[in-house]
């Protein structure tokens, strides 16, 4: 503990240490020992980051500069970023122990980091429009404006690349924001203001950090009557309860949530294809990750073999810590979500599913490890079919007849994406449009880009991140009415 890192929460362009006196603990998930001390924010460093972000917007220079200024400053904050790509990778590393390291992404030429240059791109193409309303010597037009501060919720799982999603867009429409990341992995984005404050890009407030609790500070983000819009990317609960507290003040909320994705594969699919993108579509992020494609619909003549092929390459996974370079899956994020998977695991043991490859035969003494796992021959109704699991573990699901597995593949309450693996790529595009999801994937899973918009059907959520929707997501519009000859009757004449 004598050796842990403490951070403060970042507002005004300076850090401080929480008004209560309050710190948490950060383990390590590699090894489950502490390494770093986070701010418990309360209301009062709430209220202090809201102000902030406030005047920022209001009264600072952030909100009188133009669109193409804006750019220019986006442009500048991801070179910045890309020159601490490593930087960033290990402290998130360290954090939330993806193997899958972020640094590449960051790096010249990386998606994630992108975004900062597609939305400097954007800021001046929000174009009005004169609208043709049919009255005389009127002339109405219609403007895009920001919505002033937004708070930005952010999952453990991707804190810097999911910030990013947010953040670049929310910047490029002209907002300020306060970052709320989960209390299961701050210390990046913290480490991030760090970076941008030595860097001296952004005026004070622009950018806010609080962290803690959903309950303790969450809430009272959410409620602030000065925050204008909230964009929340976690579990379905979490986003439940978030769009609850936003509603009591009729506050617009964009979020991203929990997923129970389907891959159909066909009896005339390229199994060695199919069998190498679903296992990537799964178990090398250890599973944690919302599109993460879990439930395989698979069709009978050819399940077994597929199960073989499947199993086969996921046996191939070394599990350990992510210092080891021959590991390529690390450990799960944190403990509690380490005890959810278990338990969701020796539930389907107990519920009689025949399991293919058992994943907890890669824990340890420390850490919290778990490696892929496979059940097979699951019921589309079945509690391990239906729930999001977040972890390193599939189940597949035998089908006959087209009609029938698309009907599967809709019974769920979530809609975040889809795989189809088919030789029969017209006929895939037919069941990709009335497949219930945000994304579909016809013979390729778990691609993204900054100009794609991602999101959720049903449960899943609603609003959208990247692309130019995600940019809109982030503004409101105006209608302006003026009269080209004035002239006004009297009421009541």
């Amino acid at each position: 503990m004598s050796d842990a890192v403490t951070f403060q929460y970042f507002a005004n362009n300076q850090w401080h240490d929480p008004q209560n006196g309050q710190w948490f603990d950060s383990e390590n998930p590699a090894d489950g020992k502490v390494w770093a001390r986070v701010p418990d924010c309360g209301e009062a460093d709430i209220n202090r980051a809201v102000s902030a972000a406030k005047f920022a917007f209001y009264e600072g220079p952030w909100g009188k500069l133009l669109p193409a200024q804006r750019g220019r400053v986006l442009r500048r904050i991801g070179e910045v970023i890309t020159a601490n790509a490593e930087r960033l990778g290990a402290v998130e590393l360290r954090d939330n122990g993806r193997t899958s390291n972020i640094a590449p992404g960051l790096s010249e030429g990386g998606w994630q980091v992108d975004s900062w240059h597609y939305y400097a791109g954007l800021c001046d193409k929000f174009e009005g429009s004169l609208i043709p309303a049919e009255m005389p010597n009127m002339h109405n037009y219609m403007k895009w404006e920001p919505l002033g501060v937004v708070a930005l919720f952010l999952p453990w799982n991707a804190p810097i690349g999911t910030l990013i999603w947010k953040l670049a867009a929310a910047l490029a429409a002209g907002n300020t924001a306060v970052i709320k990341p989960s209390e299961h992995a701050s210390c990046s984005v913290l480490e991030l203001m760090d970076i941008l404050t030595e860097a001296d890009i952004l005026p004070p407030g622009v950018l806010n950090v609080v962290t803690g609790f959903g309950a303790t500070t969450g809430a009272p983000l959410v409620r602030h009557p000065d925050v204008r819009m909230i964009s929340f990317t976690g579990g379905t609960s979490g986003g439940r309860a978030v769009a609850a507290l936003a509603a009591e003040q009729v506050k617009p909320v964009i979020m991203e949530l929990g997923g129970k994705s389907p891959q159909i594969v066909r009896a005339d699919a390229d199994l060695d294809l199919a069998a190498k993108g679903i296992a990537g579509a799964i178990f090398p992020g250890g599973g944690q990750s919302c599109i993460s494609g879990s439930r395989l619909l698979v069709h009978a003549s050819v399940i077994d073999d597929f199960t073989t092929r499947l199993a086969d390459i996921a046996h191939k996974a070394v599990v350990g810590p992510p210092s080891d370079p021959a590991c390529n899956i690390g450990p799960l994020a944190n403990r509690p979500h380490y005890e959810s998977v278990l338990a969701k695991i020796d539930a389907a043991v107990e519920a009689g599913h025949q399991i293919v490859l058992d994943g907890r035969t890669a824990m340890r003494d420390e850490g919290y490890f778990v490696g892929p796992t496979i059940f097979a021959n699951v019921p589309n109704s079945a509690h391990l079919a239906q729930t999001e699991v977040f972890g390193p573990v599939a189940s597949t699901e035998a089908w006959t007849d087209d009609e029938d597995v698309i009907q599967k593949a809709n019974d769920t309450p979530y809609g975040l994406a889809a795989g189809i693996w088919t030789a029969d790529v017209a006929l895939g595009m037919r069941m990709a449009d009335r497949i219930e999801a945000g994304t579909l994937y016809i013979n390729n899973y778990f691609n993204a880009a900054t100009q794609s918009p991602v999101g959720g059907f049903k449960q899943s959520g609603y609003g959208r991140e990247n692309g130019i929707e995600g940019m809109r997501c982030f503004m409101q519009t105006k209608s302006v009415w003026l009269a080209t000859l004035p002239s006004q009757s009297h009421p009541f004449e």
